[in-house]
């Protein structure tokens, strides 16, 4: 048996302020989309903003059905519009903020795994690490410089 250690590096900002100006605007469009959920059934809303390399900012927020599993996350809701939109740019960063209406949360909120999928197949495609920054309602952010520190064995198309 051999034993494989992984090591993640994460950056965390204690605030909005401590961002670069272009970050803290990426990440106020996430907030300000975050609002804009349609999240009748989970309570639970959240925003992201893309920032892509001709300049675009592309925003998306959560999308729910009652026929479970037809929503869509807000990170995904984002990414597709950017691929259909946008087919030639490449995603240099994404901003995410997710809240409770039930209960505030502080915490920064990482996307869920069907969204870290898709970022990858981003990344993958685009051959380019894309910047990620999460939060919470308010409070610390968290950056990651690539998907691969939030999901480190990745499945991608040479396993196909």
């Amino acid at each position: 048996m051999k034993e494989v250690n992984i090591n993640t590096q994460l950056f965390v900002f204690e605030s909005l302020e401590e961002l670069t100006p272009e970050v803290q605007n990426l990440m106020q469009k996430a907030i300000e989309v975050r609002k804009k959920a349609y999240a009748p059934y989970s309570k639970f809303r959240v925003g992201a903003a893309l920032l892509l390399d001709n300049g675009e900012v592309v925003l998306g927020s959560n999308q729910e059905n009652a026929a479970y599993p037809s929503g869509l996350c807000a990170e995904r809701v984002a990414i597709f519009y950017a691929g259909a939109n946008f087919p030639d740019a490449k995603i240099v960063k994404i901003a995410i903020s997710a809240t409770s209406d039930l209960n505030p949360n502080t915490t920064p909120i990482p996307p869920c795994g069907a969204c870290r999928q898709s970022i990858a197949e981003y990344e993958f495609k685009q051959e380019l690490p894309i910047e990620m920054f999460f939060m919470g309602e308010s409070g610390a952010i968290y950056k990651s410089e690539s998907l691969k520190n939030l999901l480190p064995f990745t499945f991608d198309k040479n396993f196909l």
